[in-house]
């Protein structure tokens, strides 16, 4: 009897969490529902494999956002559980004083410089005066900055355009811009097309090649830590079958994304997935936090001690 009072307990609290609303005792076959939020990125290909490792009595419902802001703000909201963007809304969302926690990684490299085919620009020196696309407030954007930097030059020595990661090859193809700093599957679908061509890979940085994080708030860990387990056991168990099974991982990008076959083959040898968060992730997470202090980007570091919990992925046993 203990044991159903708690798990009826534990249903409703997770219903608080997930709606912001009176809690609803579920039925004790119904499962618990843990929603989690990914990117319409090759990056956030990992959660649509959750279901093939979810354990009995739970279900996951997989939410796609168009950028890292909004799948943040879903996580800070409590309308979804967990989520997956880049270290860039994380760090914001920390040094804010949002209760954003790290809890895992998601994918290493998956970014890259490219310009219009035939235009001249073979190098960052090259994009000088040039239209370039990036997206304010992402990890591209960091990136990018430091690449500026390292060669002795600035923002104001391009042109910087918004775009959206979906829409930077579009604008590409069309002239808008002569270059971008994009992520894939975008990258892929510029090279593979002939549209564009590489200018380089970013990770030359002392950020080195660091991207997407895994994210939930301060309260689902204190309050469902057995919840946060059973997640990064499917997060583990998902992002490695993704990662050593390559044609699975391009079918589902293909169905998931809408892209053409060529274009997502193009974008895997560009992205790593990665479940692993440990004294490398925080050194480089800490040296990105560094850059985007300095860029003003942010007005105070966030405290790392409790912006970045690696216990869960510590317990996990290797597969």
């Amino acid at each position: 009897m203990t044991s159903k009072i708690r798990r009826r307990e534990f249903v409703a609290g997770l219903g608080v969490g997930l709606f912001a609303a009176p809690a609803i005792v579920r039925a004790a076959d119904e499962p618990i529902v843990i929603r989690v939020g990914a990117l319409k990125l090759i990056h956030s290909i990992a959660p649509y494999f959750y279901d093939r490792f979810v354990p009995a009595g739970y279900k996951v419902e997989v939410i796609p956002f168009e950028t890292p802001a909004d799948c943040k703000n879903a996580v800070v909201t409590k309308s979804i559980d967990f989520g997956t963007f880049g270290v860039a809304v994380a760090v914001l969302s920390s040094a804010a004083g949002e209760p954003m926690v790290l809890i895992a990684s998601t994918c290493n490299r998956g970014m890259a410089i490219i310009a219009k085919k035939d235009a001249g620009i073979t190098s960052i020196k090259d994009l000088k005066g040039k239209r370039v696309a990036v997206f304010p407030g992402t990890t591209q954007e960091v990136f990018f900055l430091e690449r500026l930097r390292m060669e002795g030059m600035s923002i104001r020595d391009v042109e910087p355009v918004r775009v959206s990661f979906s829409e930077m090859h579009i604008a590409l193809a069309r002239g808008d811009v002569d270059a971008y700093v994009g992520a894939e599957p975008g990258p892929g679908l510029s090279l593979s097309s002939g549209v564009g061509t590489l200018v380089e890979y970013p990770y030359s940085t002392a950020m080195g090649s660091l991207n997407m994080v895994f994210g939930t708030r301060r309260d689902v860990i204190e309050e469902k830590p057995d919840l946060v387990r059973v997640m990064i056991g499917m997060h583990q168990r998902a992002t490695d079958f993704a990662a050593s099974n390559k044609d699975a991982m391009v079918a589902m990008a293909i169905s998931k994304l809408g892209q053409k076959k060529e274009a997502i083959e193009a974008s895997v040898p560009n992205v790593e997935l990665t479940w692993r968060l440990g004294p490398k992730e925080i050194e480089q997470a800490k040296i990105y936090a560094d850059h985007m202090l300095a860029l003003k980007q942010i007005k105070r570091l966030p405290d790392f001690a409790t912006f970045i919990d690696t216990s869960f992925v510590d317990a996990v046993k290797p597969t």
